[in-house]
């Protein structure tokens, strides 16, 4: 059964992780996230969840107006994948236990595979705080970028940080 917020939540005070959560209407994309998430503080990112032909699975994390070039991607020296895709909903569904529209670092509470890669954009880790939905779209946690880190390094992943201006 994957995690719910509360779950995420409770996760977060464990770690000692002071978050702030906005709620809104359902966003599914960067475009629509700037029309309705009003003044939420800290960088906003976009998050995508990638395989390749070798059925290696990554999830990075990038600014929101980082352009993302995946043949680029898959050439870093920093990965060792194949050519990159988009994965499945059913995919998405088995590995992070989340539905398309709500991709996000938290996610990695639901993560067994400990071979899914992460990925962070360098350029994202410049904002002091960043924000990611909390295991859904109807709202937007906002979490500095040190602790982000932490979490994600508290499920057993080390992230690879990527400038995504430089492929």
């Amino acid at each position: 059964m994957p995690a719910t917020e509360d779950d995420l939540f409770q996760t977060l005070d464990n770690l000692s992780i002071k978050t702030t959560t906005f709620r809104h209407p359902p966003l599914f994309t960067v475009e629509h996230s700037r029309e309705l998430r009003g003044e939420i503080p800290g960088g906003h990112c976009k998050n995508l969840f990638l395989k390749d032909k070798k059925n290696n699975f990554i999830l990075a994390m990038l600014a929101e107006d980082r352009k993302v070039d995946m043949k680029a991607l898959f050439k870093s020296s920093q990965l060792n994948v194949g050519r990159l895709s988009f994965a499945s909903a059913e995919r998405m569904v088995d590995m992070l236990g989340i539905t398309p529209g709500s991709v996000t670092p938290f996610s990695l509470i639901n993560v067994t595979n400990k071979d899914l890669i992460v990925v962070l954009d360098k350029g994202m880790l410049e904002h002091e705080t960043l924000n990611y939905h909390p295991l859904h779209n109807e709202a937007t946690t906002n979490i500095h970028k040190d602790d982000l880190i932490k979490f994600i390094e508290h499920f057993g992943f080390t992230p690879i940080i990527i400038d995504f201006d430089q492929l």
